[in-house]
């Protein structure tokens, strides 16, 4: 990768041995490692014995939970907040999972619709709740450094399961809720 970067440093115009750029390549190779380390592990490694016995029915929310991913498309970043709601059915989730479970998603290249849809389904998956839900709120570098620059424009996606996708009105309640 390190080489890569040198000719890519080269076909700009800059020369990669000057000194502010010698080990631009290397930093690079290791920032990218580090924001794709998602591929590493899955949401039951993440989770591991943090599921207990639910007691009760009522709605979990967590939100606000801060993100930062690279776009497929263009490997630029986006960024925002996530806001996670579910119903339990037999299980909880200890509430520390839920924002490394973003974490590790988010640390993949993605677009923000499959992020949502991986980190519902994840959550699905490892408690079967009644219903799951989430918002995603994002900004991305692709619309706000390059292409149509519109600064401040958002993205909004959702993705709900369950009882989420059928109770129209405990969807309107978590969105309630969330705002």
């Amino acid at each position: 990768m390190q080489d890569l970067i040198a000719q890519f440093l080269r076909e700009i115009g800059e020369d990669p041995e000057r000194a502010g750029l010698k080990k631009t390549p290397q930093r690079w190779a290791n920032a990218m490692r580090e924001l794709t380390n998602g591929y590493a592990e899955s949401p039951e490694q993440i989770v591991g014995d943090a599921i207990f016995p639910a007691e009760t029915s009522e709605m979990v929310i967590i939100k606000d939970i801060s993100f930062h991913s690279l776009c497929e498309h263009h490997l630029l970043p986006f960024s925002g907040v996530i806001h996670i709601g579910y119903i339990p059915h037999d299980h909880i989730i200890g509430f520390s999972k839920i924002p490394r479970i973003v974490d590790l998603f988010s640390r993949r290249l993605q677009v923000q619709e499959r992020l949502g849809q991986q980190i519902v389904e994840a959550i699905d998956t490892v408690i079967k709740p009644k219903g799951v839900g989430v918002l995603i709120e994002a900004s991305h570098f692709c619309m706000t450094m390059r292409g149509v620059r519109k600064e401040g424009c958002k993205a909004v996606t959702t993705h709900v399961r369950g009882t989420f996708a059928s109770n129209l009105a405990l969807r309107v309640e978590f969105l309630h809720r969330i705002a």
